[in-house]
């Protein structure tokens, strides 16, 4: 037979679209083409595919080889091909029956000696596999990242002789057995860890209970780092699928993968230096930024007004969205981008606002720094002050609750959450704040009178009502009550602290 089909599949953003690996041996002058918009490094698979053949004790056909990647219409690019190619020349020869690749998918770079090296995206192609019931043969060194998908069935490859033995039936290739995910988590650190600072750990705990964006406000030295850190130790666990979704992303970018930390939520705290690109992605290859990395997770934002304006207002869309679109002249690809932000900032540009080596005008172009509607999508606004003198000792004695404790009673809040409208507070659109956060009269005029003296937007107006719902999630009540809507306002330091400089 001089024509043979492989299935492969490329890599798109986090998806593994489905490629089709057609070679055709004709007579006339030897030549090998390769055709379906191949990218310069799938056209380099010629030589390499050539050199793996012949030193893997394949005689290489002295025919005109034509191998058509389909669709068409899909850019191809990277070594990931390769292993296809070879074992589609192999078939098209007459050396295997063509009927043993219909239930296999093979993806691998081969190096000149035929050897098999890994590749990224291995696990969304081994997702991909076991959603269409085929079998995945991998790269040796991506065995580990195949183990975590489950309900899949993967066999490793060390090279290109041991897959023409396996899919000829002389000997198998290594079975990949499915990793037994670690549901029991223990966090390296812990909200203990922080002396004093109890208000702002309450607001840690809101957060972490509603899913909330949040800005801490305070002078050096105060906490503001170790607090956004341990967010993660109180956070609620990743179910499977989400632990499946943020390890994808990770995979794509080439990323190692931990089955001891599967269900730990990411944590990313890129340099104020980032670029627009670094954090929502990019590139002619459209790759994942920092946001998409932080999905199902936290973006932690330190010395938030020493970001670039214009790099901190690209994240007003996918704040809002979860996800974020790179569109290029040549392909596009959509990235998932569900984060949880928390920042941190000194009140002013020396650190602290009352050390008198700032004046007023001064302090407001530092904060100024910072775009409003970049502020309408921060729920939480916190002050985390110096502790007042001589209580330090007495606060080491007194370290507060346990990152366990906390994590318990967000666990709940969220459960109330799920139940009620199926998705975190942070999440709900303004009908579904209608419908579950209905407010009394005289709270609705009380709301309104507060906006109105701190010239709030909508946005921040419906924000609050998100907080008073989760604070009442936290104390276990069926409505917002004055209390919980008081409290809600309480967190808006940020805002108070530009009127009291405006004025």
């Amino acid at each position: 037979m001089s024509l043979a089909r492989v299935h492969s599949r490329a890599s798109v953003g986090v998806d593994a679209p489905l490629i089709t690996v057609e070679v055709h041996l004709a007579n006339g002058l030897p030549a090998f083409n390769i055709v379906g918009l191949p990218e310069a490094s799938v056209r380099e698979s010629r030589d390499r595919v050539r050199s793996a053949l012949i030193n893997s004790q394949f005689e290489f056909p002295a025919k005109r080889i034509t191998v058509n990647l389909a669709p068409a219409d899909l850019p191809k690019e990277g070594g990931r091909f390769d292993l296809a190619i070879a074992i589609g020349i192999i078939t098209a020869s007459g050396l295997l029956p063509a009927e043993k690749l219909e239930h296999y998918e093979l993806i691998g770079e081969l190096g000149l000696n035929g050897d098999v090296r890994p590749i990224t995206g291995v696990l969304p192609f081994v997702y991909a596999c076991s959603k269409n019931n085929r079998s995945a043969i991998v790269p040796s060194q991506n065995m580990s990242e195949a183990s975590l998908v489950q309900d899949s069935e993967s066999f490793g490859a060390h090279a290109l002789t041991d897959v023409f033995h396996h899919l000829s039936g002389q000997n198998s290739l290594p079975f990949v057995p499915v990793t037994t995910l670690n549901h029991d988590i223990r966090y390296p650190i812990d909200l203990q860890d922080v002396v004093g600072q109890t208000a702002a750990k309450r607001a840690l705990e809101i957060a972490a209970a509603g899913q909330h964006n949040m800005l801490m406000t305070g002078p050096p030295g105060t906490g503001k780092t170790m607090l956004a850190n341990r967010l993660i130790s109180i956070l609620p666990p990743m179910t499977d699928d989400e632990s499946l979704q943020s390890a994808a992303i990770h995979s794509v970018c080439g990323k190692a993968i931990d089955p001891e930390l599967w269900r730990i939520r990411p944590f990313r705290s890129p340099h104020h230096t980032s670029s627009a690109v670094a954090l929502v992605g990019g590139g002619s290859i459209p790759r994942p930024g920092e946001i998409s990395l932080a999905h199902n997770g936290v973006l932690f934002l330190d010395e938030l007004p020493e970001f670039d304006r214009k790099v901190l207002d690209v994240l007003r869309e996918p704040m809002e969205s979860g996800s974020v679109s790179i569109s290029r002249a040549a392909r596009q690809a959509l990235f998932p981008a569900q984060f949880q932000l928390i920042a941190a900032m000194n009140p002013s540009p020396t650190g602290a606002i009352d050390d008198g080596r700032s004046t007023g005008d001064q302090i407001l172009r530092y904060l100024n720094r910072i775009s409003g509607p970049f502020l309408d999508r921060i729920d939480l606004q916190i002050d985390v002050p110096q502790l007042p003198s001589g209580s330090f000792g007495q606060q080491v004695k007194d370290r507060g609750e346990s990152s366990k404790v906390v994590r318990a009673r967000v666990i709940k809040a969220r459960e109330m959450q799920m139940a009620r409208c199926g998705k975190a507070n942070a999440h709900l659109s303004n009908k579904e704040i209608d419908r579950f956060c209905p407010l009394l009269a005289e709270d609705q005029q009380f709301l309104e009178t507060a906006v109105e003296k701190l010239g709030l937007s909508i946005r921040s107006y419906h924000r609050i009502i998100k907080v008073a719902r989760t604070v009442a999630d936290l104390a276990g009540c069926d409505n917002i009550r004055h209390e919980h809507l008081a409290q809600a306002l309480s967190y808006r330091s940020f805002d108070r602290l530009l009127a009291q400089l405006g004025k």
